[in-house]
């Protein structure tokens, strides 16, 4: 399959088609509403896994219903399929060990309500953030705490079987925070806040194995503390947001090598800030015109123009009408960006300028408790 053509199906649940020049086009029409997963921090007083109903025609945020029972949501995921949720759940123990744990739910197709099918330890303290390779056969789980990365099958009822590997982080406190494989399934890229690098491994995506790529990594600036990053959806950029010293680095990405090239740094703050801030998500529009990151601290979306040479041109810092912005995410079509402000217990929608890229902030929020992770719900195949 070449890189020219090629279609899959996104974890937002929409069919894009990836290409070597231009942006990626809107393939269907607009649905009426989505389903928006909330996870939580169940120690702060989060209820679990939250479903609520976002309004297209509004941008109105509904609660709808909990999954309760479940430890330390963090952060979500779900398969192509959308049959599937997957959930970190950030422990320092589970079952007697020095672990976290990764959980595997059923998806109600109609109501969309989760049923725990099972859970396995994550191998790894404080597991942060949990995604699904491209081929809906293998789970990936990085261990902040931990400081390493881990792989789970899939079964054939969507549970999670005994990890196929695990890869432990070297250097000075090493803190996984990210890990996931690029559209072709070919490579994945683990992003270690700790000692300032992004891993890369050749992912077997028959074996559940990752292994080393030539070059091993790519080094940022030391003390920047890279956190999250995003794929441009023609494939050929990524872009990484760094925690420490708040600021995105655009890279360029080689997918035939699996390997990345410094194209920018750029800070996410307005300039002569000098409070304290820490970088948290980054996420690219769909049509892979803007970017979008958030600062915990300044309390804002710091948006971006994406040129087609990659590099980033400031066009907004929106404030998220709340404190600590942890996640946020665009639906599928663009139209509304979603801020989960964890600490002060709400979610707010945003609605985008398709052509300026920027944000105006709609009303009023939506009240969770420490609201951590928001996923869009993919329609049940």
């Amino acid at each position: 399959m070449n890189r020219r053509g090629f279609l899959r199906l996104s974890s937002l649940g929409v069919m894009s088609m990836y290409l070597d020049k231009g942006f990626a086009p809107e393939l269907f029409a607009t649905p009426t509403e989505y389903f928006i997963y909330v996870g939580t921090y169940t120690s702060s007083g989060g209820e679990g896994i939250v479903l609520c109903r976002l309004s297209m025609a509004t941008g109105a945020l509904q609660k709808v219903a909990v999954t309760r029972n479940v430890s330390e949501p963090s952060f979500l995921a779900m398969d192509h399929t959308g049959r599937y949720l997957y959930a970190v759940n950030e422990l320092g123990s589970f079952q007697g060990m020095s672990s976290g744990a990764v959980s595997a739910f059923s998806v109600n197709p109609t109501t969309r309500a989760l049923t725990l099918i099972n859970q396995q330890a994550s191998l790894g303290s404080s597991p942060c953030f949990v995604s699904v390779d491209a081929t809906d056969r293998f789970v990936m789980v990085a261990n902040y705490g931990g400081g390493s990365v881990s792989v789970f099958p899939i079964r054939s009822d969507g549970g999670l079987g005994a990890s196929t590997d695990k890869e432990q982080f070297l250097g000075s406190a090493p803190h996984a925070h990210q890990i996931m494989t690029d559209a072709a399934n070919q490579y994945a890229l683990a992003a270690d806040l700790g000692t300032d690098k992004v891993m890369l491994y050749r992912f077997d995506a028959q074996l559940g194995r990752l292994n080393a790529n030539t070059p091993a990594s790519f080094s940022t600036k030391p003390g920047a503390g890279p956190r999250h990053f995003a794929f441009h959806p023609n494939g050929r950029f990524v872009f990484l947001i760094n925690e420490l010293n708040s600021t995105v680095t655009s890279l360029a990405y080689d997918p035939t090598r699996g390997t990345l090239t410094e194209v920018q740094t750029v800070s996410t703050l307005p300039a002569g800030y000098t409070g304290a801030s820490y970088c948290a998500e980054v996420r690219v529009s769909p049509d892979g015109r803007f970017l979008y990151g958030s600062n915990r601290g300044h309390d804002s979306i710091v948006v971006f123009a994406v040129n087609t040479d990659g590099r980033l041109t400031l066009v907004q810092h929106a404030s998220t009408q709340g404190s600590w912005p942890r996640d946020f995410i665009l639906d599928p079509t663009g139209t509304y960006l979603l801020v989960a402000n964890q600490k002060s217990n709400n979610v707010v929608s945003f609605k985008r300028d398709a052509t300026t890229g920027r944000l105006t902030a709609l009303g009023p929020a939506l009240s969770l408790t420490a609201p951590t992770s928001l996923l869009v719900a993919t329609s049940p195949a």
